[in-house]
């Protein structure tokens, strides 16, 4: 959960720790500091800055976890529950926005990923359902609709579903 300034850094002062322990012949602790400085790289690209940015997100800090986001340069490289939250809160800051086709498209990716539990694949099931339903397209809304309900969900996300049910049954 570091940035990618914040990464270089603590690689940094982590070389400098390993050159002095090869230099003072401490070994063992010279292979520690390189599996320290090979996580480091390694979670540069499987995790990335999505747990960060999804903090931003939850405090409304929405251009802070966009820039977070962006920090992340190939988003396929990411884990596969990294992806899936990586493109969950894409879809969300595109929706805030109000760009609806962006949204879709990063809500759809989001869909084929695992997430957390099934209550947030229906959350995702529900945001393409409302978009759609936006865009006018009920028949897409309501097999939407019907996928999200196969899922265990909160009491919440079922007032939502019965909305947008009874939005889709008055057009």
């Amino acid at each position: 959960m570091l940035t990618k300034k914040a990464r270089l850094w603590v690689i940094g002062i982590a070389v400098l720790l390993l050159a002095w322990t090869i230099s003072q012949q401490v070994y063992e602790i010279t292979a520690v500091v390189g599996i320290g400085i090979a996580l480091l790289i390694w979670g540069y690209f499987r995790e990335g800055t999505v747990v960060m940015a999804a903090r931003e997100f939850h405090a409304k800090n929405y251009v802070e976890a966009e820039t977070l986001l962006k920090e992340i340069e190939d988003p396929d490289r990411l884990g596969k529950h990294r992806r899936g939250f990586y493109e969950f809160i894409y879809g969300n800051l595109e929706l805030h926005r109000q760009n609806y086709d962006e949204a879709e498209k990063h809500f759809q990716i989001a869909s084929k990923f695992p997430l957390r539990n099934q209550n947030d694949k229906a959350i995702v099931l529900v945001h393409l359902a409302n978009i759609n339903l936006r865009k006018k397209d009920v028949e897409r809304a309501r097999v939407y609709v019907e996928m999200a309900r196969a899922y265990k969900i909160s009491s919440r996300v079922k007032d939502i579903i019965q909305k947008i049910e009874s939005e889709i049954n008055k057009a």
